[in-house]
Protein backbone atom coordinates (compact mmCIF):
# COMPACT_ATOMS: atom_id res chain seq x y z
CA UNK A 1 0.00 0.00 0.00
CA UNK A 2 0.90 3.51 -0.60
CA UNK A 3 2.30 5.81 2.05
CA UNK A 4 -0.59 8.60 2.85
CA UNK A 5 1.05 10.19 5.88
CA UNK A 6 4.66 10.26 7.64
CA UNK A 7 5.02 12.75 10.79
CA UNK A 8 9.30 12.65 10.77
CA UNK A 9 10.38 13.92 14.59
CA UNK A 10 7.69 16.50 15.10
CA UNK A 11 7.83 19.18 17.41
CA UNK A 12 4.75 21.39 17.69
CA UNK A 13 2.91 23.36 20.39
CA UNK A 14 1.68 26.96 20.60
CA UNK A 15 3.27 29.99 20.25
CA UNK A 16 6.41 29.04 22.03
CA UNK A 17 5.02 26.52 24.44
CA UNK A 18 6.07 23.10 23.22
CA UNK A 19 3.53 20.05 23.06
CA UNK A 20 4.48 17.76 20.94
CA UNK A 21 7.70 16.07 21.38
CA UNK A 22 9.90 14.30 18.48
CA UNK A 23 6.52 12.51 17.11
CA UNK A 24 7.38 10.23 14.57
CA UNK A 25 4.71 7.88 12.49
CA UNK A 26 3.53 6.68 9.16
CA UNK A 27 -0.06 5.86 7.60
CA UNK A 28 -0.57 3.51 4.62
CA UNK A 29 -3.70 4.34 2.50
CA UNK A 30 -6.33 2.16 4.25
CA UNK A 31 -4.83 1.87 7.79
CA UNK A 32 -6.45 3.09 11.35
CA UNK A 33 -4.90 4.63 14.44
CA UNK A 34 -6.28 4.38 17.15
CA UNK A 35 -4.17 7.68 19.37
CA UNK A 36 -4.77 7.05 22.87
CA UNK A 37 -3.43 8.47 26.37
CA UNK A 38 -4.98 10.30 29.61
CA UNK A 39 -6.07 14.15 29.18
CA UNK A 40 -3.38 16.52 28.44
CA UNK A 41 -1.00 14.26 26.89
CA UNK A 42 -1.15 15.67 23.63
CA UNK A 43 -3.88 14.02 21.29
CA UNK A 44 -5.68 16.68 20.20
CA UNK A 45 -2.94 18.99 19.48
CA UNK A 46 -1.32 15.51 17.41
CA UNK A 47 -4.57 16.11 15.11
CA UNK A 48 -4.55 20.24 14.91
CA UNK A 49 -0.93 20.03 14.42
CA UNK A 50 -2.28 17.90 11.34
CA UNK A 51 -4.59 20.41 10.16
CA UNK A 52 -1.76 22.99 10.37
CA UNK A 53 -3.08 24.86 13.40
CA UNK A 54 -0.19 25.00 15.92
CA UNK A 55 3.04 26.47 15.42
CA UNK A 56 6.01 23.90 14.52
CA UNK A 57 9.42 23.77 15.90
CA UNK A 58 10.71 21.06 14.00
CA UNK A 59 10.62 18.09 11.96
CA UNK A 60 8.13 17.26 8.75
CA UNK A 61 4.66 16.06 7.74
CA UNK A 62 4.36 14.64 4.35
CA UNK A 63 1.28 13.55 2.75
CA UNK A 64 1.20 11.66 -0.13
CA UNK A 65 4.41 12.03 -0.27
CA UNK A 66 4.63 15.68 -0.47
CA UNK A 67 5.84 18.50 2.49
CA UNK A 68 2.42 20.10 4.15
CA UNK A 69 4.34 21.99 6.90
CA UNK A 70 3.65 25.45 5.31
CA UNK A 71 0.48 24.15 3.54
CA UNK A 72 -2.46 26.68 5.24
CA UNK A 73 -5.36 24.24 6.97
CA UNK A 74 -7.86 24.66 4.21
CA UNK A 75 -5.70 23.69 1.09
CA UNK A 76 -4.87 20.73 3.55
CA UNK A 77 -8.55 20.18 3.60
CA UNK A 78 -8.87 19.79 -0.21
CA UNK A 79 -5.76 17.87 -0.80
CA UNK A 80 -7.65 15.02 1.63
CA UNK A 81 -7.73 15.42 5.30
CA UNK A 82 -10.89 15.53 7.04
CA UNK A 83 -11.14 17.06 10.91
CA UNK A 84 -14.09 16.44 13.09
CA UNK A 85 -13.22 18.69 16.01
CA UNK A 86 -14.09 17.91 19.20
CA UNK A 87 -15.89 21.05 19.57
CA UNK A 88 -17.62 20.54 16.51
CA UNK A 89 -18.09 23.71 15.13
CA UNK A 90 -21.74 24.12 14.26
CA UNK A 91 -22.78 27.21 12.43
CA UNK A 92 -26.05 28.69 14.16
CA UNK A 93 -26.73 30.59 10.70
CA UNK A 94 -26.63 27.36 8.50
CA UNK A 95 -29.34 24.38 7.89
CA UNK A 96 -28.13 21.15 8.39
CA UNK A 97 -28.01 20.75 4.36
CA UNK A 98 -26.27 23.85 3.84
CA UNK A 99 -23.60 22.80 6.25
CA UNK A 100 -22.84 19.92 4.02
CA UNK A 101 -23.25 21.59 1.05
CA UNK A 102 -20.84 24.10 1.52
CA UNK A 103 -17.78 21.97 1.84
CA UNK A 104 -18.71 19.52 -0.54
CA UNK A 105 -15.67 18.04 -2.94
CA UNK A 106 -16.50 16.06 -5.91
CA UNK A 107 -16.06 12.37 -4.90
CA UNK A 108 -17.90 9.92 -4.09
CA UNK A 109 -19.50 11.50 -0.95
CA UNK A 110 -22.37 13.56 -1.44
CA UNK A 111 -25.81 14.66 0.33
CA UNK A 112 -27.80 11.45 -1.00
CA UNK A 113 -24.80 9.48 0.51
CA UNK A 114 -24.40 11.07 3.67
CA UNK A 115 -28.13 11.17 4.17
CA UNK A 116 -28.21 6.90 3.54
CA UNK A 117 -25.79 7.04 6.14
CA UNK A 118 -27.45 9.55 8.51
CA UNK A 119 -31.10 9.31 7.82
CA UNK A 120 -31.99 11.28 10.70
CA UNK A 121 -29.88 14.28 9.46
CA UNK A 122 -32.32 14.25 6.50
CA UNK A 123 -35.50 14.34 8.83
CA UNK A 124 -33.83 18.19 10.13
CA UNK A 125 -31.97 18.76 7.06
CA UNK A 126 -33.78 22.40 6.92
CA UNK A 127 -32.99 22.68 10.84
CA UNK A 128 -29.94 25.07 12.15
CA UNK A 129 -26.98 23.62 13.34
CA UNK A 130 -28.21 25.15 16.63
CA UNK A 131 -31.48 23.48 16.47
CA UNK A 132 -29.74 20.35 16.96
CA UNK A 133 -29.09 17.38 19.85
CA UNK A 134 -25.51 16.68 20.54
CA UNK A 135 -25.79 13.76 18.94
CA UNK A 136 -27.45 15.11 16.04
CA UNK A 137 -24.43 17.69 15.79
CA UNK A 138 -22.21 14.89 16.31
CA UNK A 139 -23.76 13.14 13.45
CA UNK A 140 -23.62 16.55 11.14
CA UNK A 141 -19.65 17.25 11.90
CA UNK A 142 -18.62 13.50 10.78
CA UNK A 143 -20.93 13.88 7.72
CA UNK A 144 -19.32 17.27 6.59
CA UNK A 145 -16.36 16.07 6.97
CA UNK A 146 -17.24 12.86 4.96
CA UNK A 147 -18.67 15.87 1.73
CA UNK A 148 -15.13 17.08 1.81
CA UNK A 149 -14.24 12.90 0.05
CA UNK A 150 -11.23 12.78 2.15
CA UNK A 151 -8.55 10.09 2.43
CA UNK A 152 -8.03 10.37 5.68
CA UNK A 153 -10.79 10.75 8.61
CA UNK A 154 -9.61 12.63 11.80
CA UNK A 155 -11.85 12.08 15.05
CA UNK A 156 -11.41 13.48 17.50
CA UNK A 157 -13.60 12.40 20.87
CA UNK A 158 -16.17 11.28 18.52
CA UNK A 159 -18.27 9.40 21.40
CA UNK A 160 -17.70 12.18 24.13
CA UNK A 161 -20.79 13.40 26.07
CA UNK A 162 -23.44 11.50 24.15
CA UNK A 163 -26.18 9.02 25.08
CA UNK A 164 -25.23 5.26 25.06
CA UNK A 165 -27.62 4.91 21.93
CA UNK A 166 -26.02 7.54 20.15
CA UNK A 167 -22.65 5.94 20.54
CA UNK A 168 -23.84 2.40 19.67
CA UNK A 169 -24.80 4.07 16.24
CA UNK A 170 -21.84 6.25 15.61
CA UNK A 171 -19.88 3.30 16.19
CA UNK A 172 -21.57 1.24 13.44
CA UNK A 173 -21.41 4.17 10.97
CA UNK A 174 -17.44 4.66 12.04
CA UNK A 175 -16.94 0.46 11.84
CA UNK A 176 -19.12 0.39 8.42
CA UNK A 177 -16.59 3.63 7.22
CA UNK A 178 -13.05 1.72 8.70
CA UNK A 179 -13.72 -1.75 8.35
CA UNK A 180 -16.22 -2.26 4.84
CA UNK A 181 -15.13 0.80 3.18
CA UNK A 182 -11.59 0.69 4.04
CA UNK A 183 -11.33 4.55 5.21
CA UNK A 184 -7.96 5.39 6.55
CA UNK A 185 -8.83 7.06 9.83
CA UNK A 186 -6.96 8.42 12.87
CA UNK A 187 -9.43 8.38 16.32
CA UNK A 188 -8.61 10.13 19.49
CA UNK A 189 -11.08 8.45 21.66
CA UNK A 190 -11.09 8.32 25.61
CA UNK A 191 -13.14 4.77 25.24
CA UNK A 192 -9.92 2.93 24.46
CA UNK A 193 -11.53 -0.51 24.43
CA UNK A 194 -13.96 1.09 21.86
CA UNK A 195 -11.22 3.15 19.80
CA UNK A 196 -9.10 -0.17 19.87
CA UNK A 197 -12.64 -2.24 18.21
CA UNK A 198 -12.56 -0.24 15.25
CA UNK A 199 -8.96 0.13 14.52
CA UNK A 200 -5.95 -1.76 13.31
CA UNK A 201 -3.04 -0.20 15.16
CA UNK A 202 -2.50 1.75 18.47
CA UNK A 203 -0.21 4.62 19.59
CA UNK A 204 -0.45 6.04 23.12
CA UNK A 205 0.87 9.72 24.04
CA UNK A 206 2.48 10.46 27.57
CA UNK A 207 3.47 14.06 28.19
CA UNK A 208 3.98 14.98 24.01
CA UNK A 209 5.77 11.84 23.00
CA UNK A 210 5.01 8.09 21.92
CA UNK A 211 5.31 5.99 24.86
CA UNK A 212 3.33 2.96 22.93
CA UNK A 213 3.31 1.24 20.00
CA UNK A 214 1.69 -1.65 18.89
CA UNK A 215 -1.19 -3.45 16.91
CA UNK A 216 -4.68 -2.70 18.57
CA UNK A 217 -5.66 -6.01 19.15
CA UNK A 218 -2.40 -7.31 21.02
CA UNK A 219 -3.14 -3.77 23.03
CA UNK A 220 -7.02 -4.92 23.65
CA UNK A 221 -5.98 -8.41 24.87
CA UNK A 222 -3.03 -6.82 27.19
CA UNK A 223 -5.19 -4.81 29.77
CA UNK A 224 -2.36 -4.70 32.38
CA UNK A 225 -0.07 -2.71 29.69
CA UNK A 226 -3.90 -0.77 28.42
CA UNK A 227 -4.51 0.29 32.18
CA UNK A 228 -0.82 1.09 33.12
CA UNK A 229 -0.77 3.62 29.80
CA UNK A 230 -4.16 4.97 29.63
CA UNK A 231 -6.10 4.30 33.51
CA UNK A 232 -9.32 2.49 32.11
CA UNK A 233 -11.15 0.91 34.15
Amino acid sequence: MAELLALDNVTAGYGESVVLEGISLTMQDGDSLALLGRNGVGKTSLLVTLMGLTSMHGGAIRWQGGDIVRLPTHLRAHAGLGWVPQERFMFPSLTVEEHLTVVARPGEWDVKKVYDVFPRLQERRSNMGNQLSGGEQQMLAIARALMVNPKLLLLDEPMEGLAPIIVQELTRVIRDLVVDRGMSVIIVEQHARLALSLTKRAIVLDRGRIVHESDSDSLMQDPETLNRLVAVA
